[in-house]
């Protein structure tokens, strides 16, 4: 059984459970698929520093509630950043923090994908430490195929994870990648029966919690310095292009069908 904690600041966008020494960080906007609106997007920047301070914490689940991980940027917050440059702005600079504060958080963080991880659900699952995925999950990062550059996580890491060819086809095309694919390719670490994927979850993190902490922390650190060292000017890149993105028409037509269909 798990405990709700009660001091946490991110709530209702994120829950915070506790079980023993473990976190567990769940998107709690089921409604919408999770996808990411201003005060979710704002939670996710400042949850990995918060949960750095929590010196009784040894490891972190990530996962969701309802029947999607993450389903991406909201198309409603889109269209809002077509105008509110200002918010655009802000909301990118925080899209940095995101990338920085998962890779540079102490914590072992194990991501339990519990259904779609789209954009920046993707890029949460890759950014952490393991990746177990639901048998009828999928990833997928479709930047591309609605007018914007890829500017968060996908660039930065998926050529780590497959080749550079490999995340070329799936950057551009936004296509799917089942479960079982995701773990071939090197983007997942495991898929797990989807009764299972909680508590299969939360036992490897048992594990990452009961090695020494030093040990484990400044390895995580020294392993994420490969990908950290090539951030700096890659993410300066991909954000100030998907700055500019938002001003593109394709991009605001494609936004503009969505929410057509969807009302």
């Amino acid at each position: 059984m798990y405990e709700i904690v009660e001091n946490n600041p991110f709530a209702p966008e994120l829950e915070i459970r506790a079980v023993d020494d473990i976190r567990i960080v769940v998107l709690n906007r089921p409604e919408a698929r999770n996808a990411v609106d201003e005060a979710l997007h704002g939670a996710l920047a400042k949850v990995w520093g918060w949960l750095a301070q929590d010196e009784t914490a040894r490891a972190v689940v990530l996962t969701a509630n309802g029947k999607a991980f993450c389903s991406g940027g909201d198309f409603n917050l889109m269209q809002e950043l077509h105008a509110d440059r200002a918010k655009r702005t802000k909301l990118l600079d925080e899209g940095r923090v995101i990338i920085e504060e998962l890779l540079n958080c102490p914590l072992p963080v194990v991501t339990a994908v519990n259904g779609p991880a789209a954009g920046l659900g993707a890029s949460l699952a890759v950014l952490s430490d393991m990746v177990f995925m639901s048998e009828d999950a999928f990833m997928s990062d479709p930047h591309v195929a609605v007018g914007l550059t890829a500017g968060d996580g996908g660039p930065l890491t998926w050529p780590f994870l497959t080749s550079l060819l490999r995340a070329k086809e799936f950057l551009f095309t936004g296509d799917r990648i089942p479960a079982d694919q995701a773990v071939a390719l090197g983007l997942a670490n495991r898929v797990v029966a989807a009764d299972a994927l909680q508590d299969e979850a939360l036992a490897f993190a048992r594990r990452l919690a009961a090695l020494p902490r030093h040990a484990l922390r400044s390895s995580k650190r020294a392993i994420n310095l490969h990908v950290l060292k090539a951030a700096g000017g890659l993410l300066d890149f991909a954000f100030a292009m998907e700055h500019q993105s938002f001003d593109d028409e394709d991009h605001r037509r494609i936004v503009s069908s969505i929410l057509a269909k969807s009302s």
